[in-house]
């Protein structure tokens, strides 16, 4: 009888990943990203469990958005009275591109308490130097 293998914390290894982001839509980066996050790409994969892998996004500057998605309005509320704040993702992009990848990979994670920690594994660069090479990452190719 097949057993389902089940990950245990002290078998977990974690790599370290290089992903470069220029010229690539936004979205296809932070869906791969997401899926490294998680750690679905390892045989050892268990949903309940942290098992995913550190990722450095560099030249999150020059990634693109397709169609028009640049000019539309994302809003946010700062919980005071008259708090609601608005801007395109063009002025993010602009002003933090990291913070603008690392809104789009949040959300393509799992809703749940996990998601804190995988994204504390997630270090973004808007140019093309990071200060990891101890780590000795990878370069993943999209």
């Amino acid at each position: 009888m097949q057993r389902t293998y089940m990950a245990k914390k002290n078998e977990i290894e974690r790599t370290w990943w290089v992903v470069d982001a220029a010229g690539k839509p936004v979205g296809r980066v932070a869906a791969q990203v997401a899926r490294l996050l998680q750690g679905k790409h390892k045989p050892t994969y268990t949903p309940h469990m942290d098992v995913g892998d550190y990722v450095i996004i560099l030249n999150a500057e020059k990634a693109i958005f397709t169609g028009k998605k640049l000019d539309e309005v994302l809003y946010h509320h700062t919980m005071h009275p008259g708090g609601l704040r608005a801007y395109t993702r063009r002025k993010l992009m602009s002003e933090k591109p990291e913070r603008m990848i690392t809104r789009v990979v949040s959300r393509m994670l799992p809703k749940n308490k996990l998601r804190a920690r995988m994204l504390k594994r997630l270090r973004v660069f808007a140019g093309a130097e990071h200060p990891h090479q101890a780590q000795q990452p990878q370069p993943y190719q999209l």
